[in-house]
């Protein structure tokens, strides 16, 4: 859905500071074929960055800026389930005669006009972060606009052209759970003891001691491929390259244990031998996965960082 050529697709430079902070972001949650870091503390596998849209007229007067913008979330996928947004803006900027100080008021229906938002954090290189999660939620379930003012103050000496400076404008971080089938992270398989209730080839007589010393040639390939071979690289930022690797060879006549093959193979397998040739022997195909993360560019403008399930194999078996 969010591929070139889907509807409403706007080719658009990914720039500036928002790309730069969600490019840091990634980062910190993933190397550089993707994988994600052990230890990272996303706490989701989404994270949608909207930009707002201004309003027009002259946001100077005197030593005062006031910008009014509106974050339109009307069209967020439902299988992304809204866990906390926030908003982040720099609250100092340096200036050539002094500094430019910014703060986030409210601007809503619902609420008193000129709420100020307090900052709960500061993030990384000078950002500020404030939790708007209750002014996004409906109460039933789906997620409203947001209306703010990006208000600064010029403190310093006066000098300085101030029409020609625009504070970069405060943008919206979703962290949302996204439960579309094959992203959410599966749970721990628990551990396979060597004998197993029901494994059709530990109750063959024989079948163990016979499968010794045999070896398969389905295996585990190397496959780096980068973006743009597949014509993606305009709009996926990062990873530039990775290596989703591949199953490939013949499967033994005797399956190992530790290749994890269903009942049914080990059934055709002996099919292939004693009873029709025609019937094709088990295939060699990806047993277990990784994820990768993902930071994209938007048909909106608007950049998101996902991490997608069953993207890098990293076993095989026979089936």
């Amino acid at each position: 859905m969010r591929a070139p050529g889907s509807p409403g697709w706007q080719e658009r430079a990914a720039t500036g500071q928002p790309l730069r902070y969600m490019l840091n972001l990634y980062r910190r949650a993933a190397d550089r074929e993707g994988r994600p870091r052990h230890g990272r503390s996303l706490g989701t596998n989404t994270i949608r960055l909207v930009q707002a849209s201004s309003h027009g007229g002259q946001p100077w007067a005197g030593r005062w800026y006031v910008q009014p913008l509106t974050f339109r979330l009307e069209d967020q996928p439902k299988a992304e389930h809204l866990l906390r947004a926030t908003v982040i803006y720099l609250p100092s900027l340096s200036l050539a005669h002094g500094r430019l100080l910014c703060a986030l008021e409210l601007v809503a229906a619902s609420q008193a006009p000129g709420v100020l938002l307090s900052p709960a954090t500061r993030t990384h290189h000078g950002w500020a972060e404030v939790d708007v999660t209750t002014y996004l939620e409906l109460g039933n379930g789906s997620v409203g606009s947001l209306a703010l003012q990006h208000v600064c103050v010029r403190a310093g000496r006066a000098g300085g052209h101030n029409a020609s400076l625009a504070p970069t404008h405060p943008f919206l971080l979703l962290y949302l759970n996204d439960t579309q089938a094959g992203l959410a992270p599966p749970a721990a398989e628990p551990h396979r003891h060597r004998r197993e209730t029901g494994t059709l080839a530990h109750d063959l007589p024989n079948y163990m001691q016979k499968q010794r010393g045999e070896k398969s040639d389905c295996s585990l390939h190397p496959f780096p491929v980068s973006f743009a071979q597949l014509g993606w690289d305009h709009w996926i930022i990062a990873p530039h390259r990775y290596n989703p690797r591949y199953c490939k060879g013949t499967c033994p006549h005797l399956l190992r244990y530790d290749y994890h093959a269903p009942n049914h193979a080990v059934v055709q397998s002996f099919i292939h031998q004693l009873v029709d040739a025609s019937v094709p022997r088990p295939s060699c195909v990806p047993y277990s996965y990784s994820p990768i993360s993902v930071l994209m560019l938007e048909r909106n403008g608007g950049i998101l960082y996902k991490e997608y399930e069953n993207m890098i194999a990293e076993s095989c078996t026979c089936r």
